[in-house]
């Protein structure tokens, strides 16, 4: 980002309705020009009409946006997608155990200058984004260190200056700076088992947050619509009838990874996944094993082979040594 543009805002003004096809009035300021921090556009993602209006009221009214869902919904590809038809800069940081608070604050770091090593202060991604109108995402959210979210309560207010007290400086944050974040559990911690290492979220920073949107996963029409828009070879009637088959498949993994029968789901990527290795190796057995199978519990894998059952009719080889064959 240059730095003429990191100091202006966005330039015009842009229609839901013609932008992402829903039925509403909203008008949302965008830029004119993209740059090297805007995600690509993805002509083939599928908006969920609730959420993306949660996440437009983020970037219209500066409210603060979490997004929440089980993985693999498209949580932060939805706020990077609707921030890339907007050409609004975006940045994301993943809160997983390595991030610390000196990664978002800052911390001295020895430079060269003029020949002579000396020690300068490099800020982090949190006062970086805060002086440009940029759209910061959390992701992981709920598995973030307690020292590094009580860095984030801090810039949770939506007029909320950052003090670096380091510098002896006051940061108050662009009038165009945007925070979102996605998270499985809504700060609940790990009460079912399902996401390890997710902590709860005190009240205190729970409330600061203006909106909660829940992102679940698309209708089987639209999930298939996005396969085949991704992988056209299957567009024909044969296709059509396999990627549906193949949605059926992780529709039943989604229902026992809720139901805690397996501690891994097929996401709509991993469909995707499955789709194009369909196109590798001509085999969709084959294809499922190399895709999804061999990711599973070995305990799990005969639950899975069932599923498969269920949607294909045959069985499925690999599973226990048995080789595919046409069910009797």
């Amino acid at each position: 980002m240059t730095t003429e543009r990191a100091m202006e805002g966005p330039d015009r003004i842009v229609s839901v309705r013609e932008h992402f096809g829903f039925d509403s009035n909203l008008m949302v300021p965008a830029f004119s020009e993209r740059d090297a921090h805007v995600p690509d556009v993805d002509e083939a993602y599928r908006f969920n009409p609730e959420v993306t209006l949660a996440i437009l009221a983020g970037f219209t009214r500066n409210r603060r946006v979490m997004v929440q869902g089980l993985h693999g919904t498209g949580k932060s590809t939805h706020i990077e997608q609707v921030a890339a038809r907007l050409n609004w800069p975006c940045v994301r940081v993943n809160l997983d155990g390595h991030i610390s608070r000196l990664d978002l604050v800052g911390k001295d770091a020895i430079v060269v200058r003029d020949g002579r090593q000396v020690t300068e202060f490099q800020e982090g991604i949190v006062p970086w984004a805060l002086q440009r109108p940029v759209a910061l995402i959390f992701d992981e959210y709920d598995a973030g260190r307690p020292d590094v979210m009580f860095v984030i309560q801090r810039i949770l207010e939506r007029d909320g200056s950052f003090t670096l007290l380091d510098q002896n400086r006051v940061i108050r944050p662009h009038a165009h700076f945007r925070l979102f974040a996605t998270t499985n559990t809504i700060g609940l911690g790990n009460l079912n088992g399902l996401y390890h290492g997710t902590q709860m979220l005190n009240h205190a920073q729970m409330d600061r947050w203006n909106v909660v949107a829940t992102l679940n996963y698309l209708p089987r029409e639209e999930e298939a619509g996005i396969v085949l828009a991704r992988v056209p070879e299957m567009a024909d009637e044969a296709g059509r009838q396999l990627v549906d088959s193949m949605i059926s498949m992780a529709a039943l993994t989604r229902k026992g990874f809720a139901s805690g029968d397996l501690s891994t789901l097929m996401s709509p990527r991993t469909v995707i996944d499955w789709a194009e290795n369909c196109q590798i190796f001509h085999d969709p057995a084959l294809a499922f094993r190399l895709t999804f199978l061999n990711k599973c519990d070995e305990a799990e894998r005969p639950i899975v082979a069932e599923y498969y059952q269920r949607c294909f009719d045959i069985e499925l080889g690999g599973v226990g040594g048995d080789e595919p064959e046409p069910r009797t």
